[in-house]
């Protein structure tokens, strides 16, 4: 049995891969496996957990413990992540305000500082990318940071955002995830697939969840699509995932208005006088349908 000069160590999991569990401590990678006993407990070591692990030899050991989480992402795997880069492309596939408020509502859900990033602004003309500009600048008037890149350009200020924290990237297939970390960091050289016109969607090019260090941060590559299921989502967990609403709600006349059929609700208010935009509000009832009928279908 190796005896390590620490007995029980600890590191951070920055690769997950058919059963085997890259540990990361300091400078050293061990490759561990994990104990039986989490199977029994329906308990998995995820990618960014931060774990106490027992050292085999000096390359491969058990995983014993898992410390406690601050976020947890199911699809993709990841755990304890600071922020999320949602990517949406202008074209191929075209950009939808509905599939950008889903993912925000699924981000600030788990308390992930939202970035988003919209590629492949070299497939429009300049009238169109200046509208889709115009579009979203109520984005960054709610406090969402938002960047734009093409197929060689990605803002430098963009880069800056990574140091010291561990960065999802989440985006529907084909939008441009793999092309924009190989030009972050074109080392990495991931795998792209090119789009399949005859499905308006991409090719799953992605297999595994991995932590990249990254100038000083570490870059998730997550698969190459990510579920946006509501299923965890209350009606009241919706409305805290509104950062528009959570500065307005405490003046509705009704505590726990939900923003929909009642009096003096000052969300629709604001949304009549259009200080809320009227599509983040549909897409909110639409969001709150789908949980109501979750509900009575269980």
């Amino acid at each position: 049995m190796y005896s390590g000069s620490e007995s029980m160590p600890e590191g951070q999991i920055i690769k997950a891969l058919a059963g085997f569990y890259y540990v990361q401590n300091g400078k050293q990678v061990i490759t561990c496996r994990g104990r039986g006993r989490f199977r029994k407990d329906k308990t998995t070591p995820f990618v960014g957990d931060w774990v106490t692990y027992k050292a085999e030899s000096p390359e491969e050991g058990y995983v014993l413990e898992i410390h406690e989480r601050k976020n947890q992402l199911i699809r993709p795997p990841i755990v304890n992540i600071d922020q999320a880069f949602l990517v949406f492309s202008a074209r191929e596939p075209n950009f939808r305000l509905y599939l950008l408020n889903r993912f925000l509502v699924l981000v600030e859900h788990h308390r992930i500082e939202p970035i988003i990033i919209i590629t492949k602004t070299d497939l429009l003309t300049e009238n169109e990318l200046s509208k889709l500009k115009q579009e979203l600048k109520p984005y960054e008037k709610i406090g969402y940071t938002i960047f734009y890149s093409s197929h060689q350009f990605v803002d430098q200020q963009l880069k800056e955002r990574i140091p010291g924290k561990i960065t999802t990237v989440a985006g529907q297939t084909g939008v441009g995830k793999s092309s924009l970390l190989n030009i972050l960091a074109p080392d990495l050289d991931l795998k792209t697939g090119n789009i399949s016109k005859s499905f308006g969607r991409g090719k799953h090019t992605t297999r595994h969840v991995e932590l990249i260090p990254l100038y000083g941060g570490w870059i998730a590559d997550t698969p190459g699509f990510s579920s946006l299921e509501l299923d965890e989502l209350t009606l009241e967990d919706l409305r805290e995932c509104f950062p528009e609403f959570v500065d307005r709600q405490d003046l509705c006349k009704f505590r726990g208005c939900l923003h929909l059929n009642e009096p003096h609700c000052k969300i629709k208010e604001a949304v009549e006088e259009q200080e809320i935009l009227a599509s983040r509000y549909r897409d909110y009832v639409t969001f709150v349908q789908e949980i109501q009928d979750r509900k009575r279908r269980y």
